[in-house]
């Protein structure tokens, strides 16, 4: 993964999007600190499904699909009325 401070980032953006589509993901620093990483849409749509499950996979949880965190009837807190004057 090669490095950029954002400032040749910003200068060479197109240089910085062809090494991101030829080579992977590409590392943007500010003042010497990771800052953002640029990769290829087809790597963000395989992250993105990796990291949260298909409906499949939640309905098929050995975990109970019943407790929901629903607050009791009533509990919930309301405004107080405040006349305009």
């Amino acid at each position: 993964m090669q490095i950029w401070p954002v400032q040749d980032a910003k200068a060479r953006f197109s240089e910085f999007l062809d090494a991101c589509l030829a080579e992977g993901p590409q590392m943007v620093t500010r003042r010497g600190t990771e800052a953002a990483v640029l990769v290829p849409v087809d790597e963000w749509h395989r992250l993105r499904a990796a990291a949260r499950p298909s409906l499949k996979q939640l309905l098929l949880l050995d975990e109970a699909r019943t407790d929901l965190l629903i607050p009791a009837r009533g509990a919930a807190r309301r405004r107080k009325v405040t006349a305009a004057g």
